[in-house]
């Protein structure tokens, strides 16, 4: 009987050597299998496959590179009416030019920003007060067919409304407080919030629902892990035509009758034929817009990355 065989293997310092110089024969001549050689990873290597760029300086480039066209159209704009006033000569009245309205409204911007405090409380409750209108009306027409039947033409009336004849009642009834622009910022952003919601729940897969029921989940179970991923990206399409509305119908709210706001802090401006203080605080408006859209943005990449991901 032959006596196991003890194989030394190599120390660390002639490692290297042996394995090069081939010194290590493979198993068909009693050895060990060839070690490839260590392939170089300096950065002059072509056979190095090339980095990709960080995902924060690509999404950064992608967002400058959506946004360029029109902050070129704004200046070509701003440029033009600049020329246009200086020309004709109109009077600041009647339409200030773009310099002056940056001048002047940063001379008042403690005033403004002190109107702008009040649209914004306005806009944050009322827009959660929407939200939750919308979430309630939109699981409940998902989960009862008979729901949906009834409140579909009710959510269609609801648009309908000539929100300008509303407010002024809203006024009378509830007066200058934060109720009246509560109900008005509802009326105008839950209707967006509930129909994205709606069509996104129809648009489940019916093969994922029969999955799962077949599995025996329950009709919770399948809204929850099933339906209500599958209506996020619907819902916060809906989200960002909701918020820039919610604005609107804050601005609109004050103008009707307010204490504070921009809202009337515009109508108190144009009755002292303040033009240039009016588009000063509409362009707050904007900014204010604008900031709560690409908010949006931000939260949908945090709520759902496995979307941006797809």
């Amino acid at each position: 009987m032959t006596e196991p065989r003890t194989v030394q293997a190599p120390d660390s310092s002639s490692r290297g050597s042996v394995v090069e110089s081939g010194a290590l024969r493979g198993p068909q001549h009693g050895g060990f299998a060839a070690l490839p050689p260590q392939q170089s990873h300096h950065a002059d290597d072509p056979r190095r496959p090339a980095e990709p760029p960080a995902v924060g300086a690509r999404g950064v480039r992608r967002a400058l590179a959506a946004v360029l066209p029109s902050l070129v159209l704004v200046a070509v704009g701003l440029i033009a009416w600049q020329w246009f006033v200086t020309a004709s000569g109109v009077r600041p009245q009647v339409l200030p030019s773009p310099l002056r309205v940056a001048e002047q409204g940063w001379a008042a911007r403690e005033q403004i920003w002190a109107n702008t405090l009040p649209t914004l409380q306005v806009t944050a409750v009322g827009f959660a007060v929407s939200l939750a209108i919308g979430w309630a009306v939109a699981i409940a027409i998902d989960f009862s067919p008979w729901l949906r039947r009834a409140l579909t033409p009710l959510l269609v009336a609801s648009q309908t409304l000539p929100i300008i004849a509303i407010a002024p009642l809203l006024i009378i009834w509830f007066g200058f407080g934060l109720l009246p622009k509560v109900v008005v910022i509802a009326l105008v952003t839950f209707f967006p919030v509930a129909v994205g919601l709606i069509e996104g729940f129809a648009s489940t897969p019916p093969a994922a629902t029969n999955l799962l029921r077949s599995m025996g989940a329950s009709r919770w179970q399948r809204f929850r892990l099933v339906r209500l991923p599958q209506a996020m990206p619907s819902f916060f399409t809906a989200l960002r035509i909701a918020v820039t509305y919610a604005v609107t119908g804050a601005i609109f709210a004050e103008y009707v009758g307010a204490t504070a706001g921009l809202g009337i802090y515009m109508s108190l401006q144009k009755n002292s034929f303040r033009t240039d203080l009016v588009l000063a605080a509409v362009v707050v408006t904007a900014v204010l817009s604008v900031t709560l859209f690409a908010l949006t943005f931000v939260v949908e990449r945090l709520v759902i990355p496995w979307h941006r991901r797809a």
